[in-house]
């Protein structure tokens, strides 16, 4: 019996030594990584503040109407997406430290341009110059993410080493789902005693704050530390690059380009099917919630839309502390299959029992393999292309938001449709759908595992 309570007590003993590891070997990282999560944390805060206002502010400060307000969203959701893909390979450039301080310069002054747009113009609709400034604030912000986020990414793969990786991954993305989570507090308080103008001059400070502790923590000589810390190849591999003749350079970076690599284009594009699941959050998931429920669930939809990113912050650290030394394209196996698979359960009906399991098994799938995606971009990428391989691996995301928002109409018009009694509806067969579509992700990704992983290196 002693040996029995020694044997769990050893075992309970390693496997909190397991989880809590990870986070000590985080927080005795590197200033330089700190300076990175701090301003990713404002970043998230601001866009995902600034996105969940941005049609009513067209509504109420530009006139437009819904259609042209909504267009007005994915003219800058889309239009960053695109943006990272042309400049991803900016830092790869110019290094870390400038594009974090050129990109979020740019979305500040972007920012603040669009919290001016209404002032510096009384006239209101569609192409008015009230809407043309607003959009060049917006175009601001769009040319500025397109730097700052696969700058981020690549700035974690430099800053961290083989131990602290993975969680610096996961941290990274926990912060930006944070973020999201936030401006529900941050916002309504704020809006209801000085409008959506206000909150955005909040948003516009909390940019400028960003600058500041990028300007103030990730200095020069935090950045060589980091650099040491972390283990000099990548610098050292970055160097060479530099060092080559303009037309050496030239041919090698047409030769690494990126769609070149079949395996790189494979690995993104087959995560398409999965990553539709993440689109239906805001494109079927609301009226999903709002129209085949009563009571409680349709009466509070918002909270069941907006669970996902406050629980994607608690858990994704916690799977990547518990999975740290796993690899990383068996944890995209593991984790789009855990994400895809409960998409049946909402097929056995709706009732609040199968939406809390579909929210919170989705989650945990999210969080075993999106940090993992992340990773494993950033570890395939050629010495010295990093940027530009995070850019591009974005592109797929931007089709899927583009293809799910063609059909996901059609099926909620015949299988979920407005005005018409739960009973009359039929979402077991909608879901079921995308049940199937989704689950294509990780059949691929297990089909193709000998090929993707042959002759790659990478423990991670």
């Amino acid at each position: 019996m002693d040996n029995d309570n020694f044997s769990s007590e050893s075992i309970f003993q390693q496997t909190i030594k397991e989880i809590t590891q990870p986070f000590k070997d985080l927080f005795k990282a590197s200033r330089a990584l700190w300076g990175i999560n701090l301003s990713y944390l404002l970043e998230g805060l601001t866009y995902f503040g600034v996105v969940g206002l941005l049609a009513i502010y067209f509504n109420e400060y530009t006139g437009l109407n819904d259609i042209h307000a909504g267009q007005m969203v994915g003219f800058l959701t889309a239009g960053i997406t695109l943006s990272m893909l042309f400049l991803g390979a900016t830092v790869d450039i110019i290094g870390l430290r400038k594009s974090l301080l050129i990109s979020l310069s740019i979305m500040a002054v972007g920012r603040i341009l669009l919290t001016l747009a209404p002032s510096l113009s009384a006239t209101t609709g569609l192409w008015s110059p009230n809407h043309i400034l607003a959009m060049t604030g917006l175009f601001g912000v769009i040319i500025g993410y397109g730097i700052y986020q696969p700058a981020c990414y690549a700035g974690i793969k430099l800053v961290t080493n083989e131990k602290t990786a993975a969680m610096g991954y996961a941290m990274l993305y926990a912060l930006m789902n944070l973020g999201g989570f936030l401006p529900g507090l941050i916002s309504p308080p704020i809006r209801k005693s000085f409008g959506i103008s206000g909150v955005f001059w909040v948003y516009s400070i909390l940019t400028i704050i960003a600058i500041a502790i990028v300007a103030i923590i990730l200095t020069k000589k935090a950045m060589k530390d980091a650099e040491k810390e972390a283990g000099e190849k990548d610098k050292i591999e970055k160097d060479e690059i530099e060092a080559l003749p303009l037309k050496e350079k030239l041919r090698y970076y047409l030769k690494n380009f990126p769609l070149r690599d079949l395996r790189f284009l494979f690995f993104i594009f087959i995560l398409i099917p999965v990553q539709t699941l993440f689109a239906h959050n805001w494109l079927t998931l609301p009226q999903y919630c709002n129209r085949a429920f009563t009571g409680i669930v349709s009466e509070n939809f918002e909270f069941f839309v907006n669970f996902n990113p406050i629980l994607i912050f608690i858990l994704t650290p916690m799977v990547a502390a518990l999975t740290a030394k796993k690899n990383a394209y068996k944890m995209m196996i593991a984790g789009t299959l855990v994400m895809a698979s409960p998409t049946f359960i909402l097929a056995l009906g709706p009732n609040i029992y199968t939406l809390f399991g579909y929210l919170i098994i989705m989650t945990i799938g999210e969080a075993m393999w999106q940090p993992r995606f992340l990773q494993w971009v950033a570890e395939i990428a050629p010495k010295g292309m990093t940027g530009i391989y995070m850019g591009i691996g974005q592109f797929p995301w931007f089709l899927t938001k583009v293809v799910t928002s063609l059909y996901s109409g059609w099926f909620l018009m015949n299988y979920c449709p407005e005005d018409v009694s739960p009973t009359e509806m039929n979402t077991e067969t909608m879901w079921l759908i995308y049940g199937f579509i989704a689950i294509i992700s990780p059949i691929g990704l297990f089909l193709s595992r000998k090929w993707m992983l042959k002759g790659f290196k990478v423990k991670a």
